[in-house]
Formats: C-alpha cells, sequence, structure tokens
C-alpha cells in the first residue's frame, strides 16, 4: 500500500503554496500593467522571400497584411497562401514569446507558454512536481 515515500513531501507543498500567494499577490500589484503591456503586443514578420509583411496582435490575429507588387509576377495562389500562412505563424509565435516574457517576473516563461498552448499534460505535469519539490 502507500507508505510515506508515495506522498508528497509536505513542506514542499506549503513553499508551493507560498510561492502561488506570492504569484497572486505580484498578479494583484504588476497585473494590470503586465496586462495593458500584453494587449499592446504587435508583431510583423517579413516572408523569407520579403514579398509578404504580416502583422499580427498579441492574440496571433491579423492586423496588417502587406503584399509587395511583384508578388504578382508569378501567379501561384498556393504557394502565396503558403507564404502568408507560414508567416503569420512566426509573427504569432513571436507575439506569444513577447507575452511571456512580459510576464516572466510573476511566471516563469516554460509554464506561460504551456498555458498559451493549452498544453494541460505539461501544467498538470509542472504542478505536480512542483508540489512534490521537484523543481
Amino acid at each position: 500500500m502507500g507508505g510515506a515515500s508515495d506522498r508528497p513531501d509536505v513542506a514542499a507543498m506549503r513553499a508551493y503554496a507560498d510561492e502561488l500567494r506570492d504569484m497572486f499577490n505580484r498578479l494583484q500589484d504588476e497585473g494590470p500593467e503586465m496586462h495593458a503591456r500584453a494587449k499592446a503586443v504587435q508583431v510583423t514578420e517579413t516572408s523569407r522571400d520579403g514579398l509578404v509583411s504580416v502583422t499580427v496582435g498579441a492574440r496571433g490575429e491579423l492586423v496588417r497584411l502587406d503584399l509587395d507588387p511583384r508578388v504578382f509576377r508569378r501567379p501561384d495562389a498556393r504557394h502565396l497562401a503558403d507564404t502568408i500562412a507560414e508567416t503569420a505563424q512566426r509573427a504569432a509565435a513571436k507575439a506569444q514569446d513577447r507575452i511571456a516574457e512580459i510576464f516572466a517576473p510573476v511566471i516563469p516563461p516554460e509554464q506561460f507558454r504551456a498555458h498559451l498552448e493549452g498544453d494541460l499534460e505539461t501544467v498538470m505535469a509542472r504542478l505536480t512536481d512542483q508540489m512534490e519539490g521537484n523543481r
């Protein structure tokens, strides 16, 4: 059956609870300013061929799309669509990185990214590790 070694370390759980309380307090104090900075994030990426420029907002939403007129010299709709999508994905990834940097003083970036990406398995694994004192 379960012995003492099967239970999370109580001291580690208390330390993690203290850490969560500190994180919560910092978020209360600094959160509104961080949130405003995060909402204002915009990232512009240019395609590798330099013909497509995409600007996205904090949530990866398309804010602006610029196409160099030279893109029409080679009418290949599939290539253009793929280039736009790939450039937008790179811009959205950079926007997430910037937002994680903004919140880094309060939330570890890898933990924040897992939340942004909806990676529940990673979030829960980190929570379990922290509760058990494994960092």
